[in-house]
């Protein structure tokens, strides 16, 4: 049996999901619960997924469809509590909620289109990857 993965999502990574069916972040999302990767997450990551989704002008579902998208996540997630604070120790002050995640959950990965904000996550035992490779090295795609 394959491991299964421990994979934190990017804020980035979930709306491009709802604004598009067509690439590698809708894909991951829809195979959120499958055997193939655990999601972690936590109160201030999916606020955070809420309040850019609601605020996003790009994004043309409703309100409840996101809603349910995310009362989904909630459900099939597995809750972390943050424990140890890292901050500041990323570029982008916004993402180090979502390094202390990967850190406290003990992630395989952190899942993002924005790589170059989290340069300095391999000292700390974490890898980054986009939802693409991701999908690559599961065998969702060629």
């Amino acid at each position: 049996m394959k491991k299964k993965y421990k994979i934190v999502i990017d804020t980035n990574v979930f709306v491009s999901a709802l604004r598009s069916s067509q690439g590698a972040s809708y894909k991951l999302i829809q195979m959120i619960g499958s055997e193939k990767f655990d999601i972690y997450i936590s109160v201030a990551l999916v606020f955070e997924y809420e309040d850019v989704a609601k605020r996003s002008n790009t994004i043309k579902l409703k309100t409840k469809n996101i809603d349910d998208i995310i009362d989904y996540i909630c459900f099939a997630g597995i809750e972390t509590e943050i424990f140890y604070l890292w901050r500041p120790f990323l570029s982008d002050p916004k993402d180090d909620f979502v390094l202390e995640l990967a850190i406290n959950s003990q992630a395989d990965f952190i899942i993002t289109y924005n790589k170059k904000d989290f340069k300095r996550v391999s000292q700390l035992g974490v890898n980054i990857l986009s939802p693409k490779e991701f999908l690559k090295l599961t065998g969702d795609i060629s």
